[in-house]
């Protein structure tokens, strides 16, 4: 017996030193970068398998016991839930289609709960739980003390001139997803500092291909190429002014969606305008061009009459 142990121990160490001498040599396999449009069609294929075998708990939502935490658990349709529903069959799954990077993906919300709060846009912040799975159901992460998440995340300028993001970690399929709940409507602080939420909170999951999560890049426990469950609950939103000019994130774009919100650029220095404390790049800031109220509203003066708002307007400054 004790003579097998040391062949084996013999043998895992000769192939770990094999396994070294090939890394050392360069000898590891090259990673190959996937063509993003045949991805999706990969993606898809095994989400809809995923969509047709698994279920959520739709039977706890329905008939809460009195300890229920309303988290979205999932399972396989098999033995003893063999009866269940599959997601595909569910009213409340909801498919939204969304190009990023000019590729067209499928991703599915699952809205349980829409909620009765406040409703986030996609440029504010939001105080949630997640739990990120695989569609293996292994879980990747699980936040169960609810954490801010920056929908837009900041465009700043470095010491070196260059443009990067902060703030922006949050998948793009989470984003595209938790617009569509509402927060609760009212909430308590405890004398131990814990929050007593009304129960009334939007709760769901989402189900997103690669190309809306991390695609060919890796987390922990997240491989590339992983499509992934989100499941959440939304308790609070925060309307957002990312650079601090007065004016909300959400009234500083020029469209709709995340491309409109990076895209509109009126000074063309490369910050788009929610991200620019100065719009116009006429060297006077833009909290110095509008006026603010005392009850919270904005107005926007155009000194020369042309139809500009002065802090739009390079052509007007002191």
């Amino acid at each position: 017996m004790q003579l097998n142990k040391f062949f084996i121990l013999s043998f895992i160490s000769a192939l770990t030193l094999i396994s070294c001498d090939e890394d050392d040599n360069g000898n590891a396999p090259e990673f190959e970068e996937r063509d993003p449009e045949e991805q999706a069609l990969t993606d898809a294929d095994s989400i809809n398998n995923f969509l047709d075998t698994h279920f959520y708990n739709y039977e706890e939502f329905e008939n809460p016991s009195d300890d229920f935490d309303y988290m979205v658990r999932l399972d396989t349709i098999a033995g003893e839930n063999a009866d269940k529903t599959p997601l595909s069959e569910e009213e409340n799954l909801i498919m939204k289609t969304v190009v990023n990077n000019d590729v067209e993906y499928n991703m599915y919300v699952l809205k349980v709960r829409e909620g009765e709060g406040q409703q986030p846009r996609f440029t504010d912040s939001v105080f949630t739980t997640r739990k990120i799975e695989l569609l293996n159901l292994s879980v990747a992460e699980n936040n169960t003390s609810p954490e801010w998440g920056d929908l837009a995340g900041l465009i700043i300028r470095n010491q070196n001139n260059q443009l990067s993001s902060i703030g922006n970690n949050l998948e793009r399929g989470f984003k595209e997803a938790i617009t569509n709940f509402k927060g609760a409507t009212e909430y308590d602080v405890n004398l131990d500092g814990t929050i007593k939420w009304s129960n009334d909170y939007g709760v769901g999951a989402v189900i997103l291909p690669s190309g809306l999560a991390y695609f060919s890049g890796s987390q922990p426990s997240i491989p590339a190429y992983s499509p992934l469950i989100i499941s959440f609950k939304l308790f609070l939103m925060n309307e957002t002014d990312h650079d601090r000019d007065g004016i909300p994130s959400y009234m500083e774009i020029d469209g709709e969606g995340y491309d409109a919100l990076y895209d509109y650029d009126t000074d063309e220095d490369g910050l788009p305008n929610y991200s620019d404390p100065d719009d116009d790049g006429d060297g006077k800031p833009t909290r110095d061009e509008i006026i603010i109220n005392e009850d919270g509203s904005i107005e926007f003066p155009d000194s020369n009459g042309n139809g500009t708002p002065d802090y739009l307007d390079p052509d007007t400054f002191e």
